[in-house]
């Protein structure tokens, strides 16, 4: 029987907010969500403290956490071969994951390189994960659009991915980076990928709003994606988009259609929902 694969994403929730988020509530709040049984938590980032100031207490978050009696596994961010050597040397995080975008317009503005030039820097930290045994999760912006007059397909993503394939990449998410995507986008990206890549999963980085979250979904799961990415309250967006944030999507309604659909996931719902208290205490505060 298919279960849930979750990634929480904190990280991703915190990054956009302008007022800073105090190291102590940090270090609370992830505490907290380690204990509900995620497969795996974004808890920050190796990134220039200038681009994400939000984030720039990653390390001292990370030498506070309590990570004795879980197995939830720790995610980093990074933008660039310094980056990941730094969150490498941490024996605590067993992932890197590093933006990659299927627009070049979003792959300036987000990581200041080329798609070429990024996936050169790729294939170092690859090389580095192999190294101090991590694994690398390439996250493919603006899978499922291009909202700066670019070329899009489906098959451009493929062709992207096929460079990731090659380079052995472990785990790739599909990211809908600005939250434009649709049941029927969804249906024919993983249809695309599905058919070129048949033994490769693939995880879905969905941003979204509340009234369209069910049908994106619905839309990856019956299409064979069983691994997502997601957050508390829906909060977060990527700040080097646009103007306009669209939230993550939310852990809640994954849930919620998990219950309706019979799907099994390994979450301990009393500490989920006592993370969901500490989440409204940590968003709704800023």
């Amino acid at each position: 029987m298919k279960q849930l694969f979750i990634t929480e994403c904190p990280r991703d929730a915190m990054q956009g907010i302008t007022e800073y988020i105090h190291t102590d509530v940090k270090v609370s709040y992830i505490n907290q969500l380690l204990k509900v049984g995620f497969d795996v938590l974004d808890f920050g980032s190796f990134v220039s403290p200038k681009a994400i100031p939000q984030l720039a207490d990653t390390a001292q978050v990370l030498d506070r956490l309590e990570l004795s009696n879980t197995q939830t596994k720790l995610l980093a961010i990074v933008a660039n071969l310094r980056g990941a050597t730094q969150a490498a040397a941490y024996e605590q995080i067993s992932f890197l994951g590093f933006p990659l975008s299927v627009s070049e317009e979003f792959q300036q503005r987000n990581t200041n390189k080329s798609i070429a030039q990024a996936l050169e820097e790729i294939a170092q930290i690859q090389e580095l994960c192999f190294q101090s045994k991590k694994k690398l999760v390439v996250y493919l912006g603006m899978a499922f659009g291009n909202p700066y007059g670019e070329d899009y397909s489906a098959e451009i993503v493929a062709e992207l991915t096929q460079k990731l394939v090659d380079m052995d990449i472990a785990e790739i998410a599909l990211a809908d980076t600005i939250g434009s995507s649709n049941s029927a986008v969804i249906t024919d990206v993983f249809g695309v990928l599905n058919r070129e890549f048949p033994n490769k999963e693939f995880i879905a980085h969905l941003h979204s709003t509340p009234t369209t979250a069910t049908e994106k979904i619905k839309a990856a799961w019956d299409a064979g994606c069983s691994r997502f990415d997601t957050a508390m309250l829906g909060f977060g967006g990527c700040p080097m988009a646009k103007d306009e944030l669209t939230g993550n999507l939310a852990t809640e309604s994954l849930l919620g259609f998990a219950e309706i659909q019979g799907i099994a996931h390994q979450l301990d719902m009393a500490e989920f929902e006592l993370s969901r208290k500490a989440a409204q205490s940590v968003f709704l505060a800023h």
